[in-house]
């Protein structure tokens, strides 16, 4: 057996991405948000760093700037909130938006019971059962187990238990789902023994529209059974919806909007979704010290400055990037802007990359968990692109699957709901229509859209 230890040379390419290449590429794929999280780090441990507040109202601003705020005023991207970002100038506002983002349902029952005439034991008995409730409004912990935490009697925490079930929303303080719903059916004063008796066992015959099996088994007319199964879905099954839980809250800020005004679309980044950042001059003197002998701490600010630089410049790269994609992509998909979803075209990353000049990778990281506000509403980006359907004939061209799923979804809406369209009758209906779409591709897009099988949307 022979070992060959020869020392050989050769010559290779390769890319290495430095420390910076890295963080820009990540800063170019962060979400809004993500990037607020970031600076904010970056704001503490960076002494150099400082946020700017920009006065809205600075006349220094030239005619044309000016000139152009007004012409897109109305849109407003500083009250940004949950799944809403834009609100019309004369739009009332519910105080109850505010109310269910800020009170907890502990709060609120609390809030109620503190305006009971009770005595003092009972009330103290009403907020430990309030407090033990669990994130959907329900009681999850036995009665005869507060009751021994309590060192009270059985019947007193009942008692105190009814009182909690009194109050507003309906439902609350309920021990299972059967029994928040009687709650609410009780508060109504709708007393039916067929409506408890499908409460206590046909609860997944009406999650599936199995009507005939609850008519047979009541004696009533399938009719009849759907009648009870659509007051039974008007209630409520989690009381606690509405109110703030403490869990963590996904919101979405658009990085843009893209505006239609006398029947041209402008974009307008988003510049309040990041905070303005700028460079600290008071750490100038200590660089420009060349007599200075620490040399130390003139290092350590250089890199500061150095890492500010960079941030600042990664930022303002980023906005760049994103708003060249969003030009070629309202170009690319003027009709889809212009007349809604149906006029969606296949678009791919590379379509967008080829016309920027940019790779279909960056593109990506560039749509990555963004939004735009548009006339169709809040649209996450990546939305806009989607693959051609095969085989699909239609004079105005390739047929986006979003626009197959829009047809689809048209048909269901307007059938008939005592014969609904079977996935079949609609792959027939659309072919007749110049798509080409077979029952399997339809019953995968229903399934996507969340939308039940022909047999669970009858209705009698």
């Amino acid at each position: 057996m022979n070992l060959d230890f020869n020392l050989n040379l050769s010559q290779q390419q390769k890319l290495v991405m430095t420390q910076q290449m890295q963080m820009s590429v990540k800063l170019l794929q962060m979400s809004s948000l993500e990037l607020n999280e970031y600076v904010e780090k970056e704001i503490e441990e960076n002494p150099l760093l400082e946020t700017e507040y920009t006065d809205k109202t600075d006349n220094k601003e030239t005619n044309e700037e000016i000139d152009y705020k007004e012409l897109v005023k109305y849109l407003e991207f500083d009250n940004y909130g949950h799944e809403s970002t834009y609100r019309k100038e004369n739009e009332e506002v519910s105080p109850f938006n505010f109310i269910s983002n800020e009170e907890s349902l502990q709060e609120y029952l609390l809030k109620q019971i503190g305006e009971v005439n009770l005595d003092i034991k009972t009330r103290k008995i009403c907020e430990y059962i309030i407090e033990n409730l669990d994130e959907k409004g329900y009681l999850p912990d036995d009665i005869l187990q507060i009751a021994s935490e309590l060192k009270i009697n059985e019947e007193i925490a009942e008692e105190a238990l009814e009182i909690v079930q009194s109050l507003d929303p309906d439902g609350v303080g309920a021990r299972n789902l059967g029994e928040c719903l009687k709650i609410q059916l009780e508060k109504k004063n709708i007393y039916d023994d067929n409506l408890f008796l499908i409460i206590d066992k046909h609860l997944n015959n009406i999650a599936e529209n199995k009507y005939n099996v609850i008519a047979k088994e009541l004696g009533i007319s399938p009719k009849k059974a759907q009648e009870y199964g659509d007051i039974i879905k008007k209630l409520e099954p989690k009381p606690s919806r509405g109110f703030y839980t403490g869990d963590e809250t996904k919101f979405i800020v658009p990085d843009a909007a893209i505006k239609k005004i006398d029947d041209e679309f402008f974009i307008v980044m988003n510049e309040s979704s990041t905070p303005k950042l700028s460079i600290n001059t008071t750490y100038k003197d200590i660089i420009n010290d060349k007599k200075s002998e620490n040399a130390e701490t003139q290092e350590y600010v250089k890199s500061k400055l150095n890492s500010a630089m960079f941030l600042l410049k990664s930022i303002e790269q980023r906005k760049s990037t994103l708003y060249s994609v969003l030009k070629e992509i309202v170009d690319y998909q003027s009709e889809y802007f212009h007349n809604g979803s149906k006029y969606l075209r296949p678009m791919t990353l590379k379509d967008i990359a080829d016309k920027i000049n940019m790779h279909e990778s960056t593109v990506s990281r560039a749509i990555r968990e963004k939004y735009v506000y548009t006339d169709n509403g809040i649209v996450k980006i990546k939305d806009l692109f989607t693959t051609a359907i095969q085989n699909v004939k239609i004079s105005e061209g390739d047929l986006s699957s979003i626009a197959v799923k829009e047809s689809i979804k048209e048909l269901i809406d307007n059938e008939n709901k005592v014969s609904p369209l079977s996935d079949q009758k609609i792959s027939e209906i659309l072919n007749s229509k110049g798509m080409n779409i077979s029952r399997r591709t339809v019953a995968k897009y229903r399934e996507e859209m969340n939308i039940k099988a022909s047999s669970k949307r009858k209705r009698f």
